[in-house]
C-alpha cells in the first residue's frame, strides 16, 4: 500500500512539474496597459495574449528553462528567459515606428515594411481604434496614393494610381486570400458584404501592377485583407455604433452599425470563431437635374431636357421627322424628351448590410500544420452606378473556403456565388414605367398634334409645348399613388428590359491556389513557387449576360515562382534583390508572362531606396467579354469571340424594305453583326449632313469593333524609406505604360447590306437620284438607315492608342509636443495623354493631379483619454464614365474623433464626426452629395 501510495506522489508530482505557468503584464512605453499582445514560446506556436487589461498567463506543458516572446503590433519584440516555475515577467514594449511593422503582399512572405521591394501602405489595429472615419474601410481613404469614391452610403470603391470607375475591375480585394468580388459583377461591393470591423488584424494595400505574384485583374492595385485567428485572439467583442447622417437632400435620418465577434480556443488542436455584423442608415440622395447633354435649361425651358438623375426622359424624337405629312410644315425641327421620373421615386434609398462569418480551426498536431474551414454570407442594399444606376436589393453573397498551410505552404480552394435578389436597373425602370401608362408612341403622337393645334389657333412655339406637353401628360402615374406602386412592382419584378428593369443572376466562381516557400530548406535565396486555377460559371437566366441558353463558363491557370535574395555588402549595406515571373493562360486568350524585378539597399538600418520594374495584365472581365443587355435604346454586347454564338435575335423588317428590297419579313441577327458587319453610331446624322463631302468610299464610317483582349501594363517605381531624426519618410515615384485599353464604342448594325462594300463614292446628299449610282450592298445600308432596319449596339473592344500615367507620394510622420502624432503625406497622378488628339477615346482616369491628408492625434493626451482629427484635400478632376461626364470640383475633408477608455469594463467610447465642416462634396457625376455622419461608438474587449 505504501508503495502504491509513493507511486501516486511521484506521479502527482512528475505532472505537476511539467504544467509550467508563466504570468505577468505587458505595458507600453508610457505605462499603459497593452491588450492583445502575443507571448509565445519561441519555435511553436503555443502561447496566449494579453487580456483588455495587459494581463496574461501561459500554462504549458514544458520544464523550465525555455524562452518566450512578447510581441504586438508597432511595438518592438521582446525575449524573456523562463527558468523557474511559476514565475512572473512584467514586460514594458517599446513603440516601434511604422518602418517596423510586418507586412506579407509585397512578397507572400513577412518581412518589415522598411524592406519591401514596392511600395505598400498599412493599417493595422491600432489605426482602427484610432481612425477618425465611421468605420475601418473608410479610414483607408487617409492613406497616401489611395482613392475611395462613394456611390452610396454603404458602397465605397477603393482605387490607386488612377483609372477609377465604381466597376473597379483593375483592382483586387482580397480577404483571407478570397477574391471578394461579386461573380455577376466581377468586382467587390466595397465592405458591404465584407469584413467586421472586430475582427480586422490588418489591410495591406499595394499600389500599382501586381499580377507578377496576384495573376490578373492586379492591374492598378490590391487590397489585402487579414482576419484575426481564434488561436491567437479569443473572446467575446463587439461594438455599437449609433448616430445620424446629415444631408440637405435628404436631411438627417438614423445610423445603426453593430459586430460582435466570438473566439475560443478549444484545446491547442482546436479554435473556431464568428462574426456578425448589421449596419443600417438612409443612403445620400442624388438630386442632380442638370441637363445630362450639357444643354442646359430645365424641363420647363428645354424641350430636350434629360436631367443626370431623372430616368425617362432620355426617351427622346425628333418631332418633325415622326409628324403626319399633312402638319409636317408647322412642326419644329427640335427634340422632345418625355417627363422622366426622379430618382427618389424610383428607390427608397435604404442602405442596409447584414454579414456573417464562420471559421473552423484544427492543428491536428498543435504546431504551424493547420487546416482552415471559412463561410461568408452577407445580403444587403445599396445603390450603384455603371452605365445606369442600379438599386442594388437584397444582394445575396456566400462564400466558402477549404484551406491547409503552415508558416512555408499554403493550399486552398473556394467557391463565391451571388444571387441578384430584387436588383433593378433605375434607369430602365423610368422609362418602361412611363409606358405602363401611356406608350412611348402615343405620347409622341398626342404631343404633336396637341402643338399643331395649339400652332393653329394663335399660340407661339413656347405656348405650344406647354400645352402639348401638358395634353400628352395626361394619365401620368403620380408617385404615391396606388397606380403608380403597381406599375413600378411589375416593372422592378419583369426581367425583360423592353417592359421591366430587374436583374436576375446565380452565378459563381470557383478558384484554388497554392504557394510553397522554400526558404527553410535552400539556404543561397528564399524562392517560392505558386499557382491558381479559376473557373468562372455566368448564369443571369439571359437578363445581363448571353446566357439565356445555359450558364457560360471558362477557365484560367497561372503559375508563378519568386527568388529572393539578401546580399551583404558591407557592415553598413544590404542589398535586397527580388525577381517574380508568372504565367497565365485563359482559354479564351493567348498565354501572357508578367515579370518584377526589384532592387532594395539598406543603409545603416535607418534608409532603404528600391526601384522596381513590373508588368501586368488584366484579362477583360465577364461583362466585357459576355454582356448581353438589351434596352429600347440599344444593346449592349460583349467582345468575346463567340459571342456571336450565345447571342441572336429576330428582327422586324420594314415594309418598304419588304415591298422595295424584297427582303423577309424577319431577319435574324446574331451580336456577331456588332463586330463584323457594323458602322460607327454617328453614321446617320453624318450622312444626313448636306455640309458634309462625302464623295469618299465610305470607309471611314465602318465599325466593326476588334473582339477584346487582356489589357497590359509596364509600370517602374523608385522608392525611399527610412528615419531621419524624428522624421519617417516614404516616398515613391512611377511612370506606367497602358496599352490595348478596354473601352466602349457604338455602332449600328444593318439587318441587311454588306458594310464592307460600303461604298459612297458619287453619293450627294443633295440628289437623291445619286443613290441609284451605289452599289448595291451601299443602297440597302442606306435604307436600313432611312427605314429603321438597324440595331444599335454598345460593343466592348479594345483602344490602339497607348496610355501614360505617371505621379509620386511622399509621407512624413513624427512625434511632436513629445506625446502628439502628426503624419502628412501628399500624392500627385497624372494622366499622359492627348486627348485634343484623340476626342472620342474616354481613358476614365477620374483621379485629381493633387491630393493632401494630415492627421493629428494623442492615443494618451491624459489617462485614457485620445483624440484624433484628420484633414484631407482633393483638387478638382474631371470624372469620365458610360454614365455620364462631368467636372467634379476641388473638395476638402475633416473627420474628428475623441475617445475614451473604461478599462474596469474593457471598453473604449468614441465620439466622432466625418465631414464635421459639413461641406458638401461628391467624387463621381452623378452620384449623390455626401454629407456629415456623427456617431457615438462602444467597443467592448477588442483585442
Amino acid at each position: 500500500m505504501k508503495t502504491l501510495f509513493k507511486a501516486i506522489m511521484l506521479f502527482c508530482c512528475a505532472f505537476s512539474f511539467a504544467q509550467t505557468t508563466v504570468k505577468g503584464k505587458i505595458t507600453d512605453n508610457n505605462g499603459q496597459p497593452l491588450p492583445g499582445a502575443n507571448i509565445i514560446i519561441t519555435g511553436t506556436t503555443t502561447g496566449t495574449i494579453s487580456d483588455y487589461d495587459g494581463n496574461y498567463t501561459l500554462t504549458v506543458d514544458q520544464e523550465p528553462p525555455f524562452t518566450i516572446q512578447i510581441s504586438s503590433v508597432g511595438f518592438e519584440t521582446v525575449n524573456q528567459e523562463v527558468t523557474t516555475n511559476p514565475q512572473t515577467i512584467d514586460v514594458t514594449l517599446k513603440e516601434g515606428t511604422e518602418l517596423d511593422e510586418i507586412v506579407i503582399s509585397a512578397s507572400r512572405t513577412p518581412e518589415r515594411i522598411f524592406e519591401s521591394p514596392v511600395t505598400v501602405e498599412r493599417f493595422g489595429i491600432k489605426e482602427i481604434k484610432n481612425t477618425a472615419s465611421a468605420d475601418f474601410y473608410g479610414g483607408l481613404e487617409n492613406l497616401k496614393g489611395v482613392d475611395i469614391n462613394t456611390n452610396s452610403l454603404t458602397f465605397k470603391s477603393i482605387n490607386t494610381r488612377g483609372f477609377a470607375s465604381f466597376a473597379n475591375t483593375r483592382f483586387v480585394q482580397l480577404v483571407d486570400g478570397m477574391d471578394n468580388s461579386a461573380p455577376a459583377l466581377n468586382f467587390p461591393l466595397g465592405n458591404l458584404l465584407g469584413m467586421t470591423e472586430t475582427d480586422v488584424l490588418s489591410v495591406e494595400i499595394l499600389p500599382g501592377a501586381s499580377s507578377a505574384l496576384y495573376g490578373a485583374n492586379a492591374f492598378n492595385g490590391i487590397l489585402f485583407m487579414r482576419s484575426k485567428n481564434p488561436f491567437d485572439h479569443q473572446g467575446i467583442s463587439g461594438y455599437v455604433k449609433q448616430g445620424i447622417t446629415s444631408q440637405e437632400a435628404a436631411g438627417d435620418n438614423d445610423y445603426t452599425d453593430v459586430g460582435i465577434r466570438m473566439a475560443h480556443k478549444f484545446s491547442d488542436k482546436f479554435a473556431a470563431k464568428i462574426n456578425f455584423g448589421y449596419l443600417k442608415g438612409t443612403d445620400w440622395f442624388a438630386t442632380n437635374y442638370d441637363d445630362k447633354n450639357r444643354v442646359g435649361g430645365t424641363r420647363e425651358s428645354n424641350t430636350n431636357y434629360d436631367g443626370v438623375n431623372i430616368y425617362g426622359d432620355n426617351v427622346t424624337q425628333n418631332i418633325k421627322s415622326i409628324a403626319p405629312l399633312n402638319i409636317q410644315g408647322i412642326i419644329p425641327d427640335v427634340s422632345v424628351s418625355r417627363t422622366g421620373y426622379a430618382e427618389e421615386d424610383l428607390t427608397d434609398y435604404d442602405a442596409r448590410s447584414i454579414k456573417a462569418d464562420w471559421g473552423l480551426y484544427f492543428r491536428p498536431w498543435a504546431n504551424d500544420f493547420e487546416i482552415q474551414y471559412v463561410g461568408k454570407v452577407g445580403t444587403g442594399s445599396t445603390v450603384y452606378q455603371g452605365a445606369q444606376r442600379y438599386r442594388i436589393d437584397n444582394f445575396f453573397l456566400q462564400q466558402h473556403k477549404l484551406e491547409i498551410r503552415n508558416d512555408n505552404f499554403f493550399v486552398r480552394g473556394y467557391i463565391t456565388a451571388d444571387k441578384a435578389g430584387d436588383t433593378y436597373i433605375m434607369d430602365v425602370a423610368g422609362p418602361n414605367l412611363l409606358q405602363k401608362w401611356k406608350s412611348h408612341r402615343d405620347w409622341f403622337g398626342q404631343y404633336i398634334n396637341t402643338f399643331a393645334v395649339a400652332t393653329l389657333g394663335g399660340a407661339n412655339e413656347a405656348e405650344a409645348h406647354i400645352a402639348a406637353r401638358a395634353a400628352a401628360e395626361t394619365g401620368r402615374f403620380e408617385p404615391g399613388t396606388q397606380e403608380f406602386q403597381q406599375a413600378f412592382d411589375e416593372v422592378t419584378s419583369d426581367t425583360s428590359f423592353f417592359t421591366g428593369s430587374a436583374i436576375r443572376d446565380n452565378s459563381q466562381i470557383y478558384h484554388g491556389d497554392a504557394n510553397y516557400n522554400f526558404g527553410d530548406m535552400i539556404e543561397f535565396a528564399e524562392i517560392q513557387v505558386g499557382g491558381s486555377y479559376r473557373t468562372y460559371r455566368l448564369n443571369s437566366f439571359g437578363t445581363i449576360y448571353a446566357d439565356e441558353n445555359g450558364p457560360i463558363t471558362y477557365s484560367e491557370l497561372g503559375l508563378y515562382t519568386q527568388l529572393q535574395k539578401a546580399i551583404d555588402l558591407n557592415e553598413n549595406l544590404e542589398l535586397k534583390l527580388t525577381g517574380s515571373i508568372r504565367y497565365d493562360k485563359s482559354e479564351l486568350f493567348d498565354a501572357f508572362l508578367s515579370p518584377r524585378i526589384s532592387a532594395g539597399l539598406t543603409v545603416n538600418e535607418n534608409h532603404n531606396f528600391r526601384a522596381s520594374f513590373q508588368s501586368g495584365f488584366r484579362n477583360p472581365d465577364t461583362q466585357s467579354l459576355y454582356i448581353g443587355l438589351e434596352t429600347a435604346l440599344g444593346t449592349l454586347v460583349g467582345g468575346a469571340s463567340d459571342i456571336g454564338n450565345r447571342f441572336e435575335r429576330d428582327y422586324s423588317v420594314s415594309q418598304f424594305a419588304q415591298n422595295n428590297l424584297g427582303q423577309p419579313s424577319t431577319i435574324t441577327q446574331t451580336a456577331a453583326a456588332a463586330y463584323t458587319n457594323s458602322l460607327f453610331v454617328s453614321v446617320a446624322g453624318e450622312l444626313s449632313n448636306t455640309n458634309r463631302d462625302l464623295n469618299s468610299n465610305g470607309s471611314e464610317f465602318i465599325g466593326n469593333s476588334n473582339y477584346v483582349k487582356p489589357e497590359q501594363v509596364n509600370s517602374f517605381e523608385v522608392g525611399y524609406r527610412g528615419k531621419i531624426k524624428k522624421f519617417i519618410i516614404d516616398a515613391s515615384a512611377y511612370y506606367s505604360s497602358y496599352s490595348d485599353f478596354l473601352a466602349n464604342e457604338s455602332v449600328v448594325a444593318p439587318l441587311y447590306g454588306n458594310v464592307s462594300n460600303f461604298d459612297l463614292t458619287g453619293y450627294d446628299p443633295n440628289n437623291p437620284a445619286s443613290v441609284a449610282g451605289l452599289n448595291s450592298d451601299t443602297q440597302q445600308i442606306l435604307a436600313a438607315l432611312d427605314n429603321g432596319d438597324v440595331n444599335v449596339y454598345q460593343t466592348y473592344t479594345n483602344s490602339e492608342e497607348s496610355v501614360n500615367s505617371y505621379g509620386a507620394a511622399l509621407s512624413i510622420s513624427t512625434k511632436v509636443f513629445n506625446n502628439f502624432d502628426l503624419s502628412a503625406n501628399y500624392t500627385y497622378a497624372h494622366l499622359d495623354f492627348d486627348v485634343k488628339s484623340n476626342p472620342d477615346f474616354r481613358t476614365s482616369f477620374n483621379t485629381p493631379d493633387h491630393k493632401a491628408k494630415v492627421s493629428f492625434g494623442n492615443t494618451d493626451l491624459f489617462k485614457n483619454f485620445g483624440f484624433n482629427v484628420a484633414w484631407r484635400w482633393s483638387d478638382n478632376y474631371y470624372w469620365e464614365s458610360s454614365f455620364g461626364d462631368g467636372e467634379i470640383p476641388a473638395f476638402h475633408v475633416v473627420d474628428a474623433q475623441v475617445n475614451y477608455r473604461i478599462p474596469s469594463l474593457k471598453s473604449s467610447i468614441k465620439v466622432g464626426a466625418v465631414n464635421l465642416l459639413q461641406d458638401e462634396y461628391f467624387t463621381a457625376f452623378g452620384t449623390g452629395f455626401i454629407g456629415s455622419q456623427y456617431y457615438v461608438s462602444w467597443t467592448i474587449n477588442n483585442l
